[in-house]
């Protein structure tokens, strides 16, 4: 049986994650998909190289316009986001700037939330406004906000849910209603979540994308990113400009994503329950002033498990009561967490958004949008959770026995 035709019950998330997309029995019955590493695909004749540039005829032509272990892995995303169709692309900013420039022409406008990733902000504020496009950036805290920056050329809505790096939640209902009653494309990305935790498209998201770098692959190996959508509108970002720009996926890149996507409901799992232990306990220490997961309680977006997303994900942030000096000491005191942005790993990780992955904002922006120079944010991996507590514990310990040899040292002088 090949489960994307079952009609009578769609899989369970955790069995598309190893089914869906693979052609059981085909490949000389190999039970792990193959890998196409080519460039080009031949024709038997002249007469079929024609038909197929032409449409006529289905089947590749060249990677750039398609690959069978690419197209598995589409197949693959757009049954966990239970969308159509899907279109893989060689990073995460290429999935965005796909989703967006296939849509926007000079004389659009969109909207867009204050906080996101860094280089989503640089393309939107930055480079979008060289093209004729105009961008207005809003909290998207409640449906007024929406409504006063909406303009009669408004096309689009941009956001990401949790917002990087603050965890901030957007109501994804509110947020798809208000898009649907002026007939504009709504986009989420949903890197943080992965379709495991939230899916946009039950709350009438037209598309989603996610930087396949992180959660989807898992392993800290492959850059890459996928955009989600309707049948339609994926054919159109692949006729123009991800064929025409070029920002497409290796065929290596998805075979390893792929595997990655087999462990993604374990590892999901492990992610969550590991962040949701170690953010409980940042908030109980002295040195930490707030805690930002939508796991604890205290958070903005804890009303939204159960009802928007599955679990809270394994990043976390938390303010820092530190001076920046103290705040870079106690990076470079992590023995377990390696200092590096990204998330998503096996590995923990921990980083200083305000001067790395935000970088890209001005002091200004970054405060507008929530993000303090205190505020570190660590992506939780695979690791014994309590040897994470450990490590965060000896950080906490050295930071507080600077500040005593900081008051003895003062005190001997004196």
């Amino acid at each position: 049986m090949n489960i994307n035709n079952n009609k009578n019950k769609a899989p369970h998330p955790d069995t598309l994650c190893i089914h869906a997309g693979k052609e059981k029995g085909a490949y000389h019955g190999a039970l792990t998909s193959p890998l196409f590493q080519t460039s080009t695909f031949v024709f038997e004749n002249a007469a079929q190289g024609a038909a197929r540039f032409a449409g006529e005829e289905p089947g590749y032509i060249y990677t750039r316009l398609g690959n069978p272990t690419t197209r598995e892995l589409e197949v693959k995303m757009a049954a966990l986001e239970k969308m159509e169709d899907a279109a893989a692309t060689a990073t995460g900013m290429a999935a965005v700037s796909g989703a967006l420039l296939s849509f926007l022409e000079a004389g659009d406008h969109i909207i867009a939330c204050k906080a996101i990733y860094g280089c989503s902000f640089a393309l939107l504020n930055h480079q979008l406004p060289k093209w004729g496009i105009e961008v207005t950036f809003i909290d998207m805290d409640n449906i007024e906000e929406f409504n006063q920056a909406l303009k009669p050329n408004t096309k689009m809505v941009f956001a990401e849910t949790p917002i990087n790096p603050n965890l901030r939640v957007l109501d994804l209902e509110m947020f798809g209603n208000f898009c649907q009653k002026h007939n504009l494309i709504s986009v989420i990305d949903n890197t943080f979540m992965s379709p495991l935790l939230q899916c946009p498209a039950d709350f009438g998201i037209d598309i989603v994308i996610h930087s396949a770098t992180k959660y989807l692959n898992g392993h800290g190996d492959v850059i890459a990113g996928i955009i989600v959508s309707s049948a339609e509108k994926i054919e159109t970002i692949k006729l123009t400009i991800l064929k025409d720009v070029g920002g497409t996926m290796s065929p290596h890149d998805a075979w390893l994503i792929l595997r990655g996507l087999k462990t993604l409901s374990v590892r999901m799992a492990r992610h969550c329950e590991s962040a949701q232990t170690v953010a409980e306990y940042l908030e109980m220490h002295p040195l930490v002033s707030k805690v930002y997961y939508p796991g604890l309680p205290s958070h903005q977006g804890h009303q939204f498990i159960g009802k928007q997303m599955k679990g809270a994900g394994g990043v976390v942030g938390f303010e820092l009561e530190a001076s920046i000096e103290e705040g870079q000491a106690f990076i470079d005191a992590m023995q377990l967490f390696s200092i590096a942005v990204s998330l998503g790993d096996a590995e923990s990780l921990i980083q200083h958004p305000a001067s790395m992955t935000h970088s890209p904002y001005t002091p200004e922006e970054r405060l507008s949008a929530g993000i303090s120079d205190g505020l570190i944010r660590i992506s939780v991996g695979l690791e014994n959770v309590n040897d994470l507590i450990a490590d965060l514990k000896q950080a906490f310990d050295y930071i507080l026995a600077l500040r005593s040899d900081s008051v003895s040292t003062a005190v001997s002088w004196r």
